[in-house]
């Protein structure tokens, strides 16, 4: 890559074209990764919020040409870049093609990343991986390329062939425009394709009875509902909705009141639990009010969900059936 020189102007003047190259095809690669993220979010509850997500979607797109470029710029400085230098240092040694010890570093960082996002936000650590892994293939073989067009290099080592002429900066960019359209259609074609065959399955709320509804649900900061049998409900720190023409969505109570359950809505196909508390602390300040918690979760692990103020940017609190019961 050149970076042996790389603080002087020649070295860097070296490494430039790989670095735009690394640059322009990151950004390249997203529009065709948010599809087949919204694709996949298809078949996970997105708990009453927007379209399903694809409102969000278009704005994407078409705010693309303004924030892709920099989504490339942080792509490039955070995973590919350090993934070859990481390889040119300490992976020199491999007997590999170079791209394919860059790719191995590439990969290396976003098991870190991985790592670092499983313990600060609890992310799933194996997807993560997999997807950073994902996204530094195209650049890297960008980079190789570009290597490989500028030196005449071959893929491997050593052997040499008549070099080309480099591309300019606006020749990465355009052929990376038409790249990432050509990406972007091959990924709508699959994940369409997948969804008509049933690979992928829209997601659909458990259908749930009062009897199997009944029971303990525990959410955050030591929330705990129990809906007894009879109607009868007990709460402990539950979050519930704010009295009306209170600047409050959402308040905290405690106390003893009445639930009932409902299978069919006027605007949805999912059951719901209406919980009122009629006794305990907070009850003349919004407690004393209905909330309404909507079945999501699965038939094995099901959930109850309400979102306090605005559906699209409220807040979302989840409960949980206790394991214990």
């Amino acid at each position: 890559m050149g970076w042996g020189n790389g603080r002087t102007k020649t070295g860097w003047k070296r490494a430039e074209p790989e670095v735009v190259a690394a640059i322009a095809a990151g950004a390249a690669q997203l529009p065709a990764a948010f599809l087949l993220w919204w694709f996949h979010s298809l078949a996970a509850d997105a708990y009453g919020r927007g379209y399903g997500g694809g409102f969000g979607l278009a704005c994407l797109f078409l705010f693309a040409p303004g924030y892709l470029p920099v989504l490339g710029l942080l792509h490039a400085w955070t995973n590919t870049l350090p993934g070859i230098i990481l390889a040119d240092l300490a992976l020199a040694r491999l007997r590999w093609p170079r791209w394919g010890r860059h790719l191995l570093g590439v990969t290396l960082i976003g098991v870190g990343w991985a790592a670092v996002t499983s313990l600060l936000w609890d992310w799933p650590f194996l997807a993560v991986a997999l997807v950073l892994a994902a996204l530094g293939v195209l650049p890297v073989l960008a980079m190789a390329y570009t290597r490989r067009k500028a030196t005449g290099s071959t893929w491997s080592t050593g052997r040499t062939w008549s070099a080309g002429r480099p591309w300019s900066t606006w020749g990465v960019w355009w052929r990376a425009g038409v790249s990432s359209v050509a990406l972007f259609v091959l990924a709508f074609a699959g994940a369409a394709l997948a969804d008509a065959t049933g690979l992928i399955e829209e997601y659909e709320p458990p259908e749930l009875s009062a009897a199997k509804v009944a029971g303990v649900w525990r959410g955050d900061d030591g929330a705990e509902l129990r809906l007894l049998p009879g109607g009868r409900a007990e709460s402990a720190r539950m979050p519930a909705e704010g009295e009306f023409g209170s600047d409050e969505d959402m308040v905290v109570c405690d106390g003893a009141g009445t639930w009932a359950y409902a299978t069919e809505g006027p605007y949805e196909a999912r059951g719901r639990v209406v919980v009122r508390l009629s006794a305990g602390s907070g009850t003349d300040s919004g407690c004393g009010d209905e909330t309404t918690w909507r079945v999501s979760g699965t038939d094995r692990a099901p959930e109850l969900f309400v979102i306090f103020g605005d559906p699209d940017g409220g807040e979302l609190r989840i409960l949980k059936r206790d394991a214990a019961r």
